[in-house]
């Protein structure tokens, strides 16, 4: 998730948008990655569950 919010930000410096640093990027990371992991194992336990019936 770190190097996702590092690389966006530095797509959105194209348009204007400020740079995120690398700390910046992780801090940001830890309340955003846990759901993302969240969402993602969900995700892939129903495809799971769907190739197993």
């Amino acid at each position: 998730m770190a190097i996702n919010l590092f690389m966006a930000a530095l797509m959105l410096r194209v348009l204007g948008g400020t740079p995120l640093g690398p700390v910046a990027a992780f801090l940001w990371s830890l309340p955003l990655g846990i759901p993302a992991s969240w969402l993602a194992g969900r995700w892939l336990r129903r495809l799971l569950d769907e190739a197993e019936s």
